[in-house]
């Protein structure tokens, strides 16, 4: 489903933060996504003069003028209101913005903002206290990390005609070195965002997160990380976390248009059930799993051999399978434990012990890959026979070439376009 065009205020409204890499863009429109999604921790919301907040339901975006949300029902210290939320990255905006004199302002009930703030209250019309909610402690990910997930769903779905042509100019040694770079970078970011996770949640709650997160693939991550903060990896352990009571909990927040059979979010948390019920120690487990330390040593062969000869120098397939069975119970199996493995399992495993795994990550298999980038990888030759796998290094060195590309041509147009937008 493809998202209405954001007012354009929101697209002016725009916080540049220093990342991994330098300085990256925050926009308004995606505080907002971030808002309607919930994704952030619920059960810890509080409003800036202390009170509890619990959000019963964020209300319905509006991307015409007038308050970013309509019709939200919220419980501020164990009182139920309905009405109105604004959002702004600073609530010094709801000033600058000149909301307090505009009537169309006058039933909001919550204003809320990104980056931390001084004031107890944001005042309306006659002075009306307003609550303030700071969204960015409640986080579920780093602003950095956001941004990257907005910027890669940005690119599902379009063309990739370009990448094809451009790239296809390339020698292969020219093209191998540019997508291992790519490759490289995402990498370095995914552990860096690991090791981010690992020390607001401790290591078994990094590793509870990311799995549920993951499982939710693309439509349903933010419920997924819900239901990880509501009920802990001891609870799906002890088998106290019933599947049908935490999608009973979080009902009115699962995507379901368009998700197939084998992602429905009930299917899903039975699997994980399942799984803690079968492995309740898996997050220790996978901390010293000697088949993964294993392959930290594998390093200087990648460069030396194919792919496909390096799947076989390391038994890659027996090594998957014994994975799939002592850490997942072999309750998870295919591109849904590939997506844990190179998502989740070896990111955190190479920020929490250091070891070197960019190699067994960049040839591990590569998952629900999007297939119109396999289908450009194998047109130029990189994937294609015994040697050649679908693997998840080029897939991810593409997508991160992409990235760039799509930055460069922004920087082109921008003067065009004047460098406030």
């Amino acid at each position: 489903m493809s998202e209405p065009e954001p007012s354009p205020s929101a697209v002016s409204a725009v916080a540049e933060v220093q990342g991994l890499y330098g300085a990256f863009s925050f926009p308004e429109r995606l505080l907002q996504k971030i808002w309607q999604r919930g994704d952030f921790d619920g059960t810890a919301t509080r409003t800036a003069d202390g009170r509890a907040l619990k959000v019963l339901h964020p209300g319905r975006w509006n991307h015409l003028g007038g308050p970013d949300f309509a019709g939200a029902r919220l419980v501020i210290d164990g009182h139920e209101i309905t009405g109105e939320v604004e959002l702004h990255l600073h609530a010094k905006d709801w000033a600058a913005h000149g909301h307090a004199s505009d009537p169309a302002y006058d039933n909001v009930i919550l204003h809320v903002v990104l980056f931390p703030c001084v004031e107890s209250a944001t005042r309306g019309a006659g002075g009306r206290a307003i609550p303030i909610l700071c969204l960015l402690p409640v986080l579920h990910h780093g602003l950095e990390e956001y941004a990257a997930d907005e910027a890669m769903e940005q690119l599902a779905g379009r063309p990739l005609h370009h990448a094809q042509e451009i790239l296809g100019a390339l020698g292969n040694d020219e093209l191998d070195t540019l997508l291992r770079g790519h490759a490289g970078r995402r990498w370095l970011g995914k552990v860096h965002f690991a090791r981010e996770r690992i020390k607001r949640l401790g290591w078994e709650g990094a590793c509870h997160h990311a799995a549920l997160e993951i499982l939710g693939y693309r439509f349903n991550r933010a419920p997924m990380l819900s239901a990880a903060t509501a009920f802990p990896l001891a609870d799906w352990a002890g088998g106290r976390a019933d599947p049908a009571q935490v999608f009973d909990t979080f009902a009115e927040r699962w995507s379901l248009q368009g998700v197939r059979p084998l992602n429905h979010p009930r299917l899903r948390l039975r699997q994980y059930a399942a799984w803690c019920k079968a492995r309740p120690d898996w997050p220790e487990r996978l901390r010293n799993y000697v088949q993964l330390h294993e392959l930290a040593a594998s390093d200087r062969t990648m460069t030396t051999v194919p792919a496909g000869d390096w799947r076989r120098v390391v038994r890659l397939k027996e090594r998957r399978a014994r994975l799939q069975d002592d850490l997942c119970a072999g309750v998870l199996s295919g591109s849904r434990l590939d997506n844990l493995a190179g998502d989740g399992f070896l990111p955190l495993l190479a920020a929490e012990t250091g070891l070197n795994l960019e190699v067994a990550w960049s040839g591990w298999f590569a998952g629900d890959a999007p297939e119109a980038v396999v289908r450009v990888l194998r047109a130029l030759g990189v994937f294609g026979g015994r040697d050649r796998p679908v693997s998840q290094g080029p897939v991810q060195g593409l997508l991160g070439w992409m990235l760039a590309y799509e930055s460069h041509l922004q920087a082109q147009r921008a003067p065009l376009h004047g460098r406030g937008t």
